[in-house]
């Protein structure tokens, strides 16, 4: 009898002694799922071998809306996991300051006034240097739409799936936002 309050005393404090680290690890690993967002370079080189689209996030380390998407939209468990399983994520900073190669041509940073732009970003953008704005590419590196501005997961949600099933395609934005059914379990928060 003892010892076995001497064991359950233990295993108490034994608890009390674990790091967070510890509790975080095993008890919320689900909630650990976050977009494996990968470099330009990397989903080039995937395509090349698993053809899938690419959603491209151009940001800039200044820009308070993209931080609030990271924090409020892309931390979401059910909307990473949707994303990884149908996207290549990249982010890409508008001011990048190497060379990159897309479509056969070197796009470079340009220096303007203090702060600059990588002529990448102002190609896929098509000039108008928003952020965050959120460009889909196809499977063959062709840009199909630039979504500008802030989005809520709720919103994101009916975004990504509209491009990832081809609808884009086939129906019109409107007809498909006014049909879409949501495959998550979300919070009347995220509305």
């Amino acid at each position: 009898m003892k010892l076995t309050n001497l064991v359950l005393t233990s295993v108490f404090l034994a608890g009390l002694f674990m790091s967070p680290a510890a509790y975080t690890q095993q008890d919320y690993s689900e909630d650990s799922i976050k977009v494996d967002w990968i470099s330009w370079e990397e989903a080039i080189e995937k395509t090349k071998t698993a053809k899938k689209k690419i959603l491209l996030e151009v940001y800039t380390q200044r820009c308070t809306w993209c931080k609030r998407m990271d924090e409020q939209t892309f931390s979401k468990t059910e909307l990473a996991a949707y994303i990884n399983a149908n996207f290549y994520p990249v982010k890409f900073d508008a001011q990048f300051k190497e060379d990159i190669v897309y479509q056969n041509k070197t796009y470079r940073y340009v220096k303007n006034g203090m702060m600059g732009y990588h002529e990448l970003a102002a190609e896929i953008l098509g000039g108008r240097m928003s952020y965050p704005t959120i460009v889909f590419l196809d499977e063959e590196l062709n840009v199909i739409q630039a979504i500008v501005g802030f989005k809520s997961a709720a919103q994101f949600e009916v975004i990504t799936s509209y491009f990832a099933t081809d609808s884009y395609m086939k129906t019109p934005w409107s007809l498909y936002q006014k049909r879409y059914r949501s495959s998550f379990h979300q919070n009347a928060d995220d509305h």
